[in-house]
């Protein structure tokens, strides 16, 4: 089993987060840049590093990265790539690509071009002039950033926010990787309250419970990389009931979600009860003026409304100015607020300890982070 590159992709400020989240996982050699971390391994860590990140988006094996200004250069260099160890002769893959300040701007010719190249690499191995296509599948990503190209295959499929939890939505609800990253950036761990109180379909509550429980977040779904045959079915069951062991089924968590929405209520039990979290989450539909906050030491985290839209801002205007004076008396409690608003902090009344720029979606936004004061030790 030789060493091999993979990629864990994220959305932009996000990758601290995931480094920290592959440290934790036990990798060291790691290269952090705009929008991706990149780590070696064996073909053991591709079931390891799909079911057990939370805030990357993608996991990608790395085939090669080279310097490309023709078509005739990438061509050449795609060609002398280890195609054939991976992709099978029935194989199913096709080819996306982008390219940043580069001479081969062209996205739709980069991409011919590479198809052709892997074509012509396995019509060597497997000495056969046509591909049938009915196997595995694999997407190929050719991505160029200032005429360095980097070659990628796609070991997960659908991105890694896809848990297999959401059976029921609200509009514009969190992705999952944000919610955890939001978790993974707070004070907040499995011993104390959190509370989000403009919980939509529930993202938050039952991301953390996820992490206070210790379940892998890719543990109920498939990947595309289970089809391949260089990674075993053994890694993958081995990877899962390891999973399932260090999962703590028995603790008892305090997290409680709130929406003055009904429907997203409903919506939130559901997503809860199809992941088995509804006896960890309290699901309340209450205004957050009227919640009663009883435990002395807590966490807020929340993604209220932004008022995008016309006619919105000043609704939103008085909830985040309602919000400063609801939680004015929390002074035990860290809050957390995640908005594309850049008046939440003179409309809330309070500067935050610190903010951090993120994107939610295409939405640029600002993490306002308040601290409280650590409980004491039991």
């Amino acid at each position: 089993m030789g060493q091999i590159e993979l990629i864990a992709t994220s959305t932009f400020g996000l990758e601290a987060v995931v480094k920290r989240e592959l440290l934790n996982l036990g990798y060291t050699d790691l290269v952090v840049e705009n929008g991706k971390v990149t780590f070696k391994g064996t073909e053991r860590d591709i079931p390891i590093a799909n079911l057990w990140l939370r805030s990357a988006d993608r996991v990608l094996l790395k085939m090669g990265e080279f310097k490309a200004t023709t078509f005739e250069e990438l061509f050449e260099k795609t060609n002398a790539l280890p195609w054939d160890e991976w992709i099978t002769e029935d194989g199913e893959f096709i080819v996306e690509g982008k390219s940043v300040d580069s001479k081969l701007f062209s996205i739709s010719d980069s991409q011919a071009i590479v198809k052709k190249a892997v074509v012509e690499k396995l019509k060597t191995k497997y000495k056969t002039e046509w591909f049938k296509e009915t196997g595995a599948k694999f997407t190929i990503e050719v991505s160029i950033l200032k005429d360095i190209a980097t070659l990628t295959i796609d070991t997960s499929g659908a991105g890694l926010h896809k848990r297999g939890y959401r059976v029921e939505s609200v509009e514009a609800p969190l992705k999952e990787t944000l919610a955890a990253a939001l978790i993974q950036l707070s004070y907040w761990n499995k011993d104390r309250l959190l509370l989000d109180p403009f919980c939509g379909s529930g993202t938050i509550p039952i991301e953390a419970a996820m992490i206070g429980k210790n379940i892998a977040p890719g543990l109920n779904r498939n990947f595309a990389s289970e089809g391949w045959p260089r990674v075993e079915k053994e890694y993958w069951n081995d990877v899962r009931r390891e999973a399932w062991d260090l999962m703590l089924k028995d603790y008892k968590l305090n997290i409680i979600g709130s929406d003055i929405d009904k429907r997203a209520i409903r919506a939130a039990k559901e997503n809860a009860e199809s992941i088995g979290l509804e006896e960890d989450i309290k699901f309340i539909t209450k205004d957050f003026r009227d919640i009663e906050f009883k435990d002395e030491y807590g966490v807020i985290i929340c993604n209220p409304p932004y008022g995008e839209r016309i006619g919105e801002k000043g609704e939103v205007y008085r909830l985040y100015k309602d919000m400063g004076k609801a939680f004015k008396n929390l002074d035990t409690y860290s809050i957390y607020v995640l908005t594309s608003n850049e008046d939440f902090e003179s409309l809330y009344g309070k500067r935050a300890d610190r903010k951090r720029k993120l994107y939610n979606g295409r939405i640029k936004v600002d993490y306002y982070q308040y601290y409280g004061p650590r409980p004491p030790k039991k």
